[in-house]
């Protein structure tokens, strides 16, 4: 009798503004895998430190706040939720202020520890789950899932990420709302560069970079690894 063929990972990382979420969501759906934001989890967390009050001054009251996080996030790629609670924060979590703030959160090292616990089982789940998953965020391909069988750093230049991120939240790509951007996109990306490795790819790591590609051909070129690496 012939065994079920193993979950199939995919891990997608990248700075942001680089299109891993949408390319991310896209290929999942294209597969019919399941699919985990990572990053949504800290934004997650940060919208409930907010909520409950926890001085984010305090790393200890925000450690204590990603130990009892209660969390549930879905895997449908076409549909992807975030609720903490019971309250849905699928939008709440991508607001100026919560993007301004999740650094602060995901740079404590024991949340980091903490999260990844959480990411890695829900990874094994939804690949079981699915026959697939692919995962996106920070350290994925270094620190979450580096055994899974494609990882990739999905990159661009500061222009391209800014002007994308730019029409994103501002809608438009004019220099005053560039500008308005560009804090979320290059501090972030700087701060959390201090607690994972996203800007070079890592030995074993695919780049593929979509400063010169549109949605469409980023998405198969994503979709050209994962075929190369299931055709192995």
């Amino acid at each position: 009798m012939t065994s079920p063929p193993a979950p199939f990972v995919i891990g997608i990382d990248g700075p942001s503004g680089s299109g891993k979420s949408s390319v991310s969501r896209a290929v999942a759906a294209r597969l019919g895998a399941g699919y985990l934001d990572t990053g949504a989890m800290y934004r997650a967390l940060t919208w409930w430190c907010r909520h409950t009050e926890v001085d984010l001054g305090d790393a200890d009251a925000i450690v204590a706040a990603a130990l009892g996080l209660p969390l549930e996030i879905g895997d449908d790629p076409q549909a992807p939720t975030v609720a903490v609670d019971g309250i849905d924060v699928a939008a709440a979590i991508r607001t100026s202020e919560i993007s301004s703030l999740v650094s602060t959160v995901a740079t404590v090292p024991e949340v980091r520890v903490e999260m990844q616990l959480r990411q890695r089982a829900l990874i094994d789940d939804f690949a079981v789950r699915h026959g697939a998953c692919v995962a996106e965020g920070r350290d994925v391909t270094t620190v979450i899932a580096p055994d899974a069988q494609v990882r990739i750093l999905l990159t661009a230049s500061e222009e391209a990420r800014l002007r994308r991120r730019s029409l994103e939240v501002h809608g438009a790509t004019d220099e005053a709302a560039i500008a308005a951007t560009r804090d979320q996109v290059v501090r972030r990306d700087r701060d959390d560069s201090t607690v994972s490795q996203f800007t070079e790819a890592a030995e074993g790591v695919t780049v593929v970079d979509t400063s010169d590609l549109d949605f469409e051909a980023s998405v198969a070129a994503v979709m050209d690894v994962v075929a190369a690496a299931r055709a192995s």
